[in-house]
């Protein structure tokens, strides 16, 4: 592999995870907080009887 190639591919898997990285963790942070807790919580259980009041 050429020197400036793998310069290439370095600099760019830098900047493919700089940008990920930050983006993953903001979505893993902002969605459980958005639903109320994590999604594999089980709600049935806690949640009382929605009625609709017509």
């Amino acid at each position: 592999m050429n020197s400036s190639l793998r310069n290439f591919i370095h600099q760019y898997l830098g900047v493919v995870l700089a940008t990920l990285v930050p983006v993953i963790l903001i979505a893993f942070m902002s969605i459980p907080v958005t639903l109320g807790g994590h999604a594999s919580d089980l709600y049935a259980t806690e949640a009382p009887v929605a009625q609709h009041m017509t």
